[in-house]
Parts: structure tokens; C-alpha cells; sequence
């Protein structure tokens, strides 16, 4: 990873702010991308602190100007994007009859246009570079439905159908697609009123194992790539 240019979007969260420390340690050039400039900064400031390199942009996911704009500041400044970790997202996990119709729709721009937009931006320079990693993370909910996460799973099954086409689209281009089906992770996202789940983030996964799981999805041989990989709690095996 020594020197090389990894994109975090959603770079000011839990599993974000693992991942940037990682690809940190191994020598990376980590740009932390992210709506909460404050947060992203103060992770930054922690990886750089450490020695290792760190800078942060402000990126709206669902807006294609904000989205361009980042890959364009990223490309111009640093070069090449040699890996994309698309770390973002938000939930709504109800019963169907109590989603409202608003947090559905914001939740569906951000996990799935928003995935879009930052996908297509990046990969189109990808394509041109015949190089370059995007590493997903639909969480287990995109291969394991559960009860009362009907929108949720939606949108997770959806990046889910949305990256093995791309892998069918882009087959010996130099673009590598990883999944990575992660199960509970204790990170803020379940203390969003939305979120109706009774959870014990004690048993979940820390960020920093997803981090180290996706650090090691990226820093595969040249030659191969990891496709899929799901990663469960104890107390989840098997599920």
C-alpha cells in the first residue's frame, strides 16, 4: 500500500475512520471524503499525528457536482485512485407500515444513488488507468434479509446486484470489485431514531475488524482479487 491513493467516502464514521487508520499504517495516501468536515478532520488529525498521510474533503453523495468535484480534487492533487472504500450509508430499519415515506426515500438516494454516483465518478477513471480496487460494504442485510428491514435490505441487496454486474461489465479491465457482507458492527448507525432494532453492541463486530478486512481485500497480488467475504459475530455464525 506504500504510496498508493485510497478514497474513504464516509470517512468520518466508525468504520471509516478504521479503514483510514489501516491503509495509514500500511504507507497509503488516505483521503477521508465525507459531509461531516469537522469529524473528518479530527480523524486526520489522528492518522497524520501518528505520521501517517491524511486529507479530508467535503462530498455530498447524492449530488453529482459535490461528487465530481471530489474525484477531480483527488485526481489533480494526489493522482491516480488506486482504491475505493465506499463506507458510507445511513438505515432505516422498521416495520414496513411505520417507515415514513421521507426517511425511505433519503435513505434509498443516499445508499443507492449515492453509491452510483460516487461509483460510476471514480470507476470512469479507473477505466482509463486499467487499474484500481472498490471495495462495497452491503453488510450481511445484502445477502441475509431479516425481519422489519424491508427498505433496508432493499437497498443493501441492491448494491449488492448493482457491484456483480459491474464485475460482468468490467472482467479483465483492471477494475477489481470486492463485497463484503460484514454483520453488526458497533457503530452509531443504531442509535439513529430510525432505527428500531434492539441490538448488544458488545457482540457486534468493532470497526476496527472491518477494517482490517477490508485493508486486506485491497492489498491483494496484482493478479487477483477477492470477490465476496462475509464476516459475522460469534453469536451470527452461519446465519
Amino acid at each position: 500500500m506504500k504510496d498508493k491513493v485510497v478514497l474513504i467516502v464516509g470517512g468520518s464514521g466508525g468504520i471509516g475512520r478504521a479503514c483510514g487508520k489501516m491503509f495509514a499504517r500500511g504507507g497509503a495516501r488516505v483521503v477521508l471524503a465525507a459531509r461531516n468536515r469537522i469529524k473528518a478532520e479530527k480523524v486526520a488529525g489522528e492518522i497524520n499525528e501518528s505520521g501517517g498521510k491524511a486529507h479530508v474533503i467535503d462530498v455530498e453523495v447524492t449530488d453529482l457536482a459535490s461528487v465530481s468535484n471530489m474525484v477531480r480534487q483527488v485526481t489533480e492533487n494526489l493522482g491516480t485512485i488506486d482504491v475505493l472504500v465506499n463506507a458510507f450509508g445511513t438505515a432505516v430499519i422498521q416495520p414496513l407500515l411505520d417507515i415514513k415515506p421521507d426517511d425511505a426515500r433519503e435513505m434509498l438516494d443516499v445508499n443507492v444513488y449515492g453509491t452510483f454516483l460516487v461509483t460510476q465518478t471514480v470507476v470512469r477513471h479507473m477505466a482509463t488507468e486499467k487499474k484500481g480496487r472498490v471495495i462495497m460494504l452491503p453488510g450481511s442485510m445484502g445477502k441475509y434479509p431479516m425481519k422489519n428491514t424491508s427498505v433496508y435490505a432493499a437497498s443493501k441487496f441492491a448494491l449488492t446486484g448493482f457491484v456483480k454486474s459491474l464485475t460482468e461489465e468490467y472482467k479483465r479491465s483492471g477494475v477489481k470489485f470486492t463485497l463484503l457482507y460484514m454483520g453488526g458492527v458497533d457503530t452509531p448507525l443504531w442509535d439513529r431514531s430510525q432505527v428500531g432494532m434492539r441490538v448488544r453492541k458488545d457482540k457486534m463486530l468493532t470497526p476496527e475488524e472491518v477494517g482490517k478486512a477490508v485493508y486486506y481485500a485491497a492489498n491483494q497480488p496484482e493478479g487477483s482479487v477477492l470477490n465476496e467475504m462475509v464476516l459475522q459475530p460469534e453469536s451470527h455464525q452461519m446465519v
